[in-house]
């Protein structure tokens, strides 16, 4: 039988320990084994493994031993509780040796957890479990996961106690950072909040979100936009250290500056401005866009955004011969004195 997604979340939450099996797909691996971690988890409880209640097999070995799966389905646990075996990477070339444990299943027997990557509709695999009357088929695809998902991985994580500008955070980190980083996220989150009964802040998701891979170009856009100028120089050498070239440094300041200039332009004033970017901004680096906003001014950001313009044509230049990072150097030098221009 298939699964629809939306039965198929409340199935991996609670599922029955009188089915078949279960064959978990899709091309995203790492949302694959969350689902596949979560319906064990469910199936077997706490212990499984140093109960022996858990067999992993390869789905690569079932085409040359296809009869240890049965055998695995069929063993008799030294333990009593629900057994599984769990079939990893399955294939169709693995699809005679499901279907005949499928087929050979009996109450009592080992359910059979099964993953694979993407299956067309007219994979054998995907037939053998979707044509079964007793077992499920589930696709899992790159949605952003919902209110509910993320929900039931707090409250695994034991946080509980979420307001609403929280949640739309965690939403959107999310939606940017994909399942396994954000559940990596949330376990440092528990961690984090262990024995602090507060609700859930942004200033708490900030200070364990994922850093991003242009965090040392964000450092020196934001010294830039705060007039820092003694400071350039040095988190440039480190930029250069660390591979980033002159074209990749002007492009993250005309996105700075770009974000800055819709924050102070809009008709409602920055705090209007700031409300509506998307993606939104959350936390301590909310508050940081808005003030350097502020103190810039629609204007003198105009201004910026031409000089750095004019950079970025420079660079782009087949006639320039200036180094080019010293040359940004030099553009960011002068947006900072002009962040202090009155």
């Amino acid at each position: 039988m298939k699964l629809s997604p939306r039965e198929a979340d409340g199935y991996f939450a609670k599922p029955d320990p009188g089915k078949t099996g279960i064959l978990i797909y899709g091309a995203d691996a790492m949302r694959v084994s969350l689902k596949r971690q979560q319906v064990l988890t469910a199936l077997l409880g706490p212990g499984a493994e140093e109960e022996m209640r858990l067999t992993r097999l390869p789905g690569g070995d079932l085409r040359k031993d296809p009869a240890q799966l049965l055998d695995a389905v069929k063993a008799v646990g030294f333990f009593p509780g629900v057994r599984a075996v769990f079939v990893e990477g399955a294939n169709d070339t693995a699809t005679p040796a499901i279907t005949a444990a499928l087929e050979e299943w009996q109450p009592g027997d080992a359910q059979i957890v099964a993953t694979a990557g993407q299956l067309k509709a007219s994979s054998k695999l995907r037939k053998a479990f979707e044509g079964h009357s007793n077992a499920y088929a589930v696709g899992i695809y790159d949605d952003p996961p919902s209110r509910a998902e993320i929900e039931r991985i707090l409250g695994e994580a034991g946080i509980r106690d979420v307001p609403g500008d929280s949640m739309s955070a965690l939403t959107d980190i999310a939606n940017d950072i994909g399942p396994g980083n954000f559940s990596r996220m949330i376990e440092k989150l528990a961690l984090y909040k262990h024995g602090d009964s507060s609700p859930l802040s942004l200033d708490d998701i900030g200070a364990v979100a994922p850093q991003s891979t242009e965090a040392a170009l964000d450092d020196v856009l934001n010294v830039v936009a705060e007039g820092r100028s003694p400071e350039i120089g040095p988190l440039i050498r480190r930029l250069q250290a660390q591979g980033t070239n002159a074209v990749t440094l002007c492009i993250g300041a005309t996105r700075h500056f770009r974000t800055l200039y819709t924050i102070a332009s809009a008709p409602g004033g920055p705090a209007q401005g700031i409300g509506q970017l998307r993606p939104p901004l959350y936390g301590k680096r909310r508050d940081r866009m808005l003030r350097q906003a502020q103190n810039w001014g629609a204007n003198r950001l105009e201004t910026a955004l031409t000089i750095i313009t004019d950079t970025d044509l420079a660079l782009r230049s087949a006639g320039q011969t200036a180094p080019a990072l010293a040359l940004m150097e030099r553009a960011l030098i002068r947006l900072a004195m002009l962040s202090r221009a009155r």
